[in-house]
């Protein structure tokens, strides 16, 4: 676990408390992201008999239900601490998580995934901003984004790990599958308890200087009011449709391969690729900061999403497995990048609730996405669906030009004050 937390916190100039605040979260990251039923859950939808609409619709119930309770989650993070909120969530995912396996009943399925909803939303923005401001408590959010890379490349890769292992369980049961998901949940809960300290928006805001014009914000909407530039909301957009994109095509991309003929074990190793991929490509996100920055790489990420999309419309499965595997890492890097710019344009004292707002339009696009994806996969074919759904990262690559070319503010630097030197 030693070489885990380096690499996580020591390749750079980051200093020892930095490198205490890396640690635990790389343990936690190992475990909350030790899910196994991630690469095949579709498989195992199908298995119970469900259709491509309906599996459709259980995503974009999750999604939507979890953008919905993003906003009161939030608020809660950041009153009653954002590491209670990732408890409450993450338990709560570990609960529907065998309930999955537990019934059949489609209905079931709907409560149990709007539960799983909830639990998202419990952790999303939650675990962002504990790791945001836990760097501002010890002064070392300049190395924000690389330290974020190295755990997204950490929750990614052992993401993979765990597909694969996933894929392996399955011969045995369903059961092992799922049951051993939660089990992972709950260590993670364990950990997070044991080795992080809690953080709540005002203790946050109480170990900044300049804090005098934060507290002016009374209300997170007041607060999102006054940073929302345009170009600020046109990246929360473009974001929600690239991620609307990315998380479908990732999910979906299981049909896909076994309707051109792929078996269950190869589609668990595509997946799995797919997420380590996804996880190492990440560790090049500080440098495309520094060398290219987030307003190029965001129509990158997007036409490189339409290119894979409209591939996977041929109907070859080693085409499709080729664009994946090429393709769906770099997102992740954008992904990164952007989510440091959120973190940036924010208060301390709302960072939670102002996540969870940016998050919310996230998910709702995303659940959108997923009804959309399943009703053309369902009326034109799998393949033929995949690639139709290209226009929708073209749309976005649309909406960010004008931010692209007129080099718009996106952030007002609400944190720092000009006397102010950055950590």
């Amino acid at each position: 676990m030693t070489g885990i937390a380096e690499a996580l916190g020591e390749s750079a100039p980051v200093d020892n408390a930095a490198r205490s605040v890396t640690r635990p979260f790389s343990v936690y990251a190992v475990l909350a992201n030790s899910l196994f039923q991630r690469g095949v859950f579709v498989l195992f939808l199908y298995e119970r008999g469900f259709s491509a609409g309906q599996v459709a619709l259980l995503q974009t119930l999750l999604y939507l239900v979890s953008g919905l309770a993003e906003l009161p989650t939030g608020v809660i993070a950041d009153r009653i601490g954002r590491r209670a909120s990732i408890v409450i969530g993450q338990v709560l995912i570990a609960g529907c998580l065998l309930g999955q396996v537990a019934f059949s009943n489609y209905w079931m399925f709907l409560a149990l995934f709007i539960g799983q909803g909830v639990g998202m939303a419990c952790v999303s923005g939650s675990d962002t901003a504990l790791l945001y401001d836990l760097l501002v408590r010890r002064g070392a959010t300049a190395s924000y984004v690389k330290i974020k890379s190295r755990f997204t490349m950490l929750g990614t890769v052992t993401s993979g790990a765990a597909i694969v292992l996933g894929g392996q369980l399955q011969r045995i049961s369903w059961g092992v599958v799922y049951v051993g998901s939660a089990t992972c949940l709950v260590l993670a809960v364990v950990v997070l308890m044991s080795r992080v300290p809690e953080i709540r928006g005002a203790d946050a805001v109480d170990e900044q200087d300049g804090t005098g014009e934060e507290h002016g914000d009374t209300t997170a909407w007041r607060a999102m009011l006054r940073v929302a530039t345009p170009a600020l909301v046109t990246l929360v957009v473009v974001s929600g449709l690239m991620h609307a994109t990315l998380t479908p095509y990732i999910i979906f991309t299981q049909k896909v391969l076994s309707d051109q003929g792929a078996g269950t074990t190869l589609v668990s190793v595509v997946i799995s690729a797919g997420f380590f991929v996804g996880g190492l490509i990440p560790l090049l996100s500080d440098r495309v900061d520094r060398r290219i920055g987030y307003r190029v790489i965001v129509p990158v990420s997007l036409l490189t999403l339409a290119a894979a999309l409209g591939l996977s419309g041929l109907g070859l499965v080693w085409v499709t497995i080729a664009a994946f595997l090429m393709l769906v890492g770099i997102p992740e890097i954008t992904a990164v990048i952007v989510d440091n710019v959120f973190n940036k344009a924010v208060p301390s004292r709302h960072r939670a609730s102002l996540l969870s707002m940016i998050a919310f339009v996230e998910s709702a696009l995303i659940g959108i996405g997923y009804l959309v994806v399943g009703t053309l996969m369902d009326e034109m074919g799998s393949s033929v669906g995949m690639a139709t759904y290209a226009a929708v990262p073209l749309l976005a690559c649309l909406l960010w030009l004008p931010v692209l070319f007129r080099r718009a503010p996106v952030t007002t630097e609400i944190e720092k004050p000009a006397d102010q030197k950055p950590s």
